[in-house]
């Protein structure tokens, strides 16, 4: 058995000011996110300030569709009892399902102010998005978060305050799947022309699968337990339809004529390989 590492969940306590591990999580994964954007921004024909435009938009809809899905599937006694602890981020409590929600949303608003595609758009930003995933789950790590199952295994670890058995570190296993896996395997794929909606599908289809999977490992949320055939989880449930409309995009992606690339003309519309 691993010990469990004593992390303080807060970084940083001037006085009543306190700064904590996992709100810092989300600015590494934006600025991750806009660093990126202005690398590749020249594939869109988007400028530098565009750039600082899109990641406003999808933080908006990342903060705001994280949280609001969170109350809706998982914390919904919580938020009755105390509509506040909407606001009380730093306390954790993060849907992915909502906060990609809240993405998708944030996207059609801005592709169609910036007379883009909507799939032109969603793989642009797919790349970018795994990094914010990995960090928020080492957030979710350190808050003592997402304990796993009880293992036997070399690598379990003892989580704070739930007793002394060793169990599986899960947020590390989301961490290098959604993470460290999904970005390597997105950033390769996106770096040279291919059919519009892949990266976009396989963003889908690879998230899906790697949640389903690690949900067999991951403690479920203790007021849910399991939500149906006695072994799937509410994280499994919300990831099937993701793993299914993954599919159906690549596949839908596989029928276009030609590969496309991201450069557009000024005009807006899409110009082809020669």
């Amino acid at each position: 058995m691993m010990q469990y590492p004593q992390i303080d969940p807060i970084a940083i306590a001037i006085g009543p000011v306190q700064v904590h591990w996992y709100g810092l999580m989300y600015v590494v994964g934006f600025v991750a996110a806009w660093l990126l954007g202005r690398y590749r921004a020249h594939r869109l024909g988007l400028s530098q300030d565009d750039i600082g435009d899109l990641i406003f938009y999808g933080a908006l809809g990342v903060v705001l569709g994280g949280r609001l899905g969170y109350a809706l599937f998982y914390g919904m006694d919580q938020f009755l009892a105390n509509p506040l602890w909407l606001f009380r981020l730093w306390e954790g409590g993060m849907s992915f399902h909502g906060g990609l929600t809240g993405v998708l949303v944030a996207a059609l608003l801005f592709a169609r102010k910036h007379r883009l595609g909507f799939f032109q758009l969603t793989d642009f930003i797919a790349p970018m998005v795994p990094i914010g995933l990995g960090a928020g789950r080492l957030g979710n790590f350190i808050n003592h978060e997402l304990p796993g199952r009880i293992s036997d295994l070399p690598w379990a670890m003892a989580f704070p305050h739930m007793g002394s058995e060793p169990r599986h570190p899960s947020a590390l296993y989301e961490f290098a799947l959604e993470g460290v896996v999904l970005f390597a395997v997105l950033w390769w794929l996106s770096r040279r022309p291919r059919r519009r909606g892949l990266i976009s599908g396989l963003f889908l289809l690879l998230y899906g699968i790697f949640r389903f999977i690690v949900e067999f490992v991951r403690l479920p949320d203790p007021h849910l337990g399991f939500i149906a055939f006695g072994w799937l989880t509410m994280g499994q449930l919300l990831s099937l339809p993701m793993v299914v409309a993954g599919m159906a995009l690549v596949a839908w992606s596989r029928r276009q004529s030609r590969p496309l690339d991201e450069q557009r003309h000024p005009e807006g519309s899409i110009s082809t390989p020669r």
